[in-house]
């Protein structure tokens, strides 16, 4: 990809979630070419020469731009290992079956909503309050819903419409990531004590293979029977 390929791309991403303060990625070459253009378009537009026409239609904000050291993937492991699970189950999902750019753009907006409605925290110590705290409330301020649809994980590919094949395959990409990132979940055990203390009244999610796409089952942890 470019680096006017790129530039594209980041202001697409500014336009639908707004504009960040700090940027962090690889050193690739393109987006290496990315924050070179885009330093250079923020002192033109600092300039005077250039600043008076527009300072009545934007405001100029910086954006800071954190790479990697080179040949060091591991210092992005947090975001790296994220999309890697889910290119890993996606590309699974897919195969070799050629996909739309329509039906593909409508999977990975579908894909984007399942990652972000993953629950991280608890939002309050309420006992009879089961809304998590999710990436979907940092986008929209909200948990992000998704539009009821049949079950067609089991109808045979060849029996469906396009659109419905693509739900087919979002809905088998819900049930490997859904699994995989409850296993995540799960952490190790060291010296029979676990990572996370069991107390009454803890917000805790429990593993449902039937729930629907953006649908995760929570519950309170009531009595603990040592």
């Amino acid at each position: 990809m470019s680096s006017e390929r790129f530039i594209q791309a980041f202001r697409r991403f500014i336009s639908r979630r707004g504009k960040p303060s700090d940027m962090y990625s690889d050193n690739g070459r393109n987006f290496v070419g990315a924050r070179n253009q885009l330093s250079e378009l923020i002192r033109n537009l600092r300039t005077k020469e250039y600043h008076e026409p527009i300072a009545k239609e934007c405001a100029v904000e910086g954006i800071h731009w954190h790479f990697n050291p080179p040949s060091a993937p591991h210092f992005g492991g947090l975001w790296e290992a994220a999309v890697r699970s889910a290119k890993t189950h996606l590309l699974k999902v897919l195969g070799q079956t050629p996909v739309s750019f329509e039906d593909l753009q409508t999977l990975l907006m579908q894909v984007e909503g399942c990652l972000n409605s993953r629950p991280m925290t608890a939002l309050s110590d309420d006992p009879t309050d089961l809304e998590p705290l999710t990436p979907g409330h940092f986008l929209i301020g909200a948990s992000l819903q998704a539009a009821p649809d049949r079950d067609y994980s089991a109808v045979p590919l060849g029996r469906l419409r396009q659109w419905q094949a693509v739900q087919q395959r979002l809905q088998h990409f819900w049930t490997r990531w859904k699994s995989e990132y409850l296993s995540q979940l799960q952490g190790r055990m060291k010296r029979w004590k676990p990572p996370v203390p069991i107390d009454v009244g803890r917000l805790v999610v429990l593993r449902d293979d039937n729930s629907p796409p953006y649908r995760w089952s929570l519950g309170r942890i009531q009595e603990v029977h040592p």
